[in-house]
């Protein structure tokens, strides 16, 4: 991709241009805001907070998105397919099976950094990436949530969250279904705890599938600034949570 001289250029710590700025469907890359800066901590935390990314490919400078319209997954409205619920019960139900959560979060990371997106040939978990959400994991703004079967790690995926503002990034499987598992326990994690949505950043079928939607991206960066100001949960996944999944609604 070819970036031309109207692309905002930033340098280290400079503040980014508004989300609305970002590329629209007529330009060569919709949703791309801005190029360069760095992904040290507060700079991370400032993206997020605007509702903005990065996304870069080896040989490219970094780059920051913020598409619209955002796809977005309402933990109230994900859809707990008939397999899944089955195979989450057989989960919950094995005592050689727990989730966990930042009990090995460079492992997951670089779990999904060797597993492409779908349609994708290589990552855009480039080791600096892997370094940086090493740092903000640190910093307490990016967590990992883990799928355990006897003892080993069999798949997970890696979010980033800023008080009740949750992002998911990545996730990974070595074992079928356990990517699946991970991302029920943050859905149940989110609603035990009050937080109402998951942002997806881009529509695909298996996230549509799942119960996510678009939204606005002014709808959704409003949303962002004021999910940000609240309380931050603990980060750590008890049993119980999967009631939020698996009980039964009560009748209306």
């Amino acid at each position: 991709m070819t970036l031309p001289m109207k692309l905002p250029w930033l340098q280290p710590g400079d503040p980014f241009p508004p989300a609305k700025r970002a590329w629209g469907s007529a330009d060569p890359a919709p949703g791309l805001l801005a190029a360069g800066g760095a992904l040290d901590v507060d700079t991370l935390r400032r993206a997020y907070c605007g509702g903005i990314f990065p996304w870069f490919s080896e040989g490219q400078p970094i780059l920051w998105w913020s598409t619209d319209p955002r796809m977005v997954l309402f933990t109230a409205e994900f859809r707990l397919h008939r397999s899944l619920r089955r195979t989450l019960r057989h989960f919950t139900e094995d005592p050689r099976c727990e989730v966990r959560i930042d009990s090995a979060f460079s492992d997951v990371i670089r779990a999904c950094a060797g597993s492409p997106r779908d349609g994708q040939s290589g990552t855009w978990i480039l080791p600096e990436m892997v370094d940086a959400y090493e740092d903000f994991h640190r910093a307490g703004h990016a967590h990992s949530v883990e799928t355990w079967i006897d003892g080993e790690l069999a798949g997970g995926l890696y979010c980033v969250a800023v008080g009740h503002a949750v992002f998911g990034e990545s996730m990974f499987t070595r074992v079928p279904d356990a990517s699946k598992i991970a991302l029920a326990a943050l859905v149940s994690f989110c609603r035990a705890h009050g937080i109402d949505s998951i942002d997806c950043q881009q529509n695909t079928r298996h996230l549509a599938s799942l119960g996510a939607r678009e939204i606005p991206r002014a709808e959704f960066v409003a949303a962002v600034a004021t999910r940000a100001k609240r309380p931050a949960p603990e980060w750590k996944f008890l049993p119980v949570y999967w009631r939020e999944l698996l009980l039964p609604k009560p009748a209306a």
